[in-house]
């Protein structure tokens, strides 16, 4: 049984609203246009998604603290949770799941904070959720310890409901995650905290095919994956720095749904989309899959 969910958030955002591209990114709409977020819910729920992740990647100290706002991430990380849940709501039938994201910046194992500063980060996050979401995703975890951070808070606060963690890879296969370590090293990292599905997110398709080959010998428990659109990230690469990744021309709708349709045959059974993957996407995926 296939599950579908949702495509990126962000980028959707930056491209409906000015300046969202820089400084808090994606919690900027929270703060001048949450109707967006509602729209863009609605979106992806009408292209076929039965899963939809809260606006909550930039929720964190360290981007809204761009704007001395760190101290406000409880509150728009709760109040992100319940756009999510009024929209799965009014649908019917639809989940959400609460964002787990790095504290820092995205696929920079190099910048990931301790347990001792990220584990009370996340719990508030968690607790913040925990009434709202349906399942708790940890995404984009760049090595073994960050989504232990992620991961052992969902357990401790998330009120028993599941758990999905999503690594992101080294955009060549077969070379782990974005840290340098196994997949083997960081399956074992998160052993037995009771995550209920292992997913690849926001990376390049073909690493991820070959990443889910090497997680389906490592468990039984429900694999998945959402691949970006982006061109290579450079290694050095900031939210607010001067790269601009740009999106892959060779990934167009069909390429994308051919692409995933792959990753179903390597085992994946929770399938969406993360950056440059809008609703269109979805839709062209849920129209093949229902075909």
């Amino acid at each position: 049984m296939l599950t579908v969910l949702d495509g990126g958030m962000g980028g959707e955002i930056q491209s409906r609203l000015p300046g969202a591209a820089r400084g808090l990114w994606s919690a900027t709409a929270l703060l001048q246009k949450p109707e967006l977020v509602t729209a863009l819910h609605g979106e992806y729920i009408d292209a076929g998604a039965e899963i939809i992740t809260t606006n909550t990647y930039s929720t964190v100290p360290s981007y809204l603290g761009k704007m001395d706002m760190a101290e406000r991430y409880e509150e728009l990380t709760r109040y992100a949770a319940g756009l999510a849940r009024e929209a799965a709501d009014s649908a019917g039938g639809v989940r959400v799941a609460g964002a787990l994201p790095p504290l820092d910046e995205s696929y920079r194992a190099d910048l990931i904070p301790g347990a001792e500063q990220a584990r009370p980060v996340y719990e508030t996050m968690v607790r913040a959720m925990a009434d709202d979401v349906d399942i708790f995703l940890c995404e984009t975890m760049a090595s073994a310890q960050e989504a232990h951070n992620a991961v052992s808070a969902a357990a401790a606060y998330g009120k028993g409901k599941p758990i999905f963690v999503s690594w992101t890879l080294d955009e060549r296969p077969h070379h782990g995650l974005r840290s340098g370590e196994t997949i083997a090293a960081a399956f074992a990292k998160v052993e037995g905290l009771g995550v209920d599905a292992f997913l690849f997110n926001c990376t390049h398709p073909e690493a991820i095919e070959v990443g889910l080959v090497e997680l389906a010998k490592l468990t039984d428990k429900p694999l998945g994956c959402y691949p970006n659109r982006l061109n290579a990230v450079p290694k050095a690469w900031t939210l607010d720095g001067v790269s601009n990744t740009g999106l892959r021309r060779d990934l167009p709708e069909e390429a994308y749904v051919e692409a995933i349709l792959r990753s179903i045959d390597k085992g994946a059974t929770i399938v969406g989309g993360c950056c440059g993957i809008g609703p269109g996407y979805i839709k062209a995926l849920v129209d093949r899959l229902a075909a």
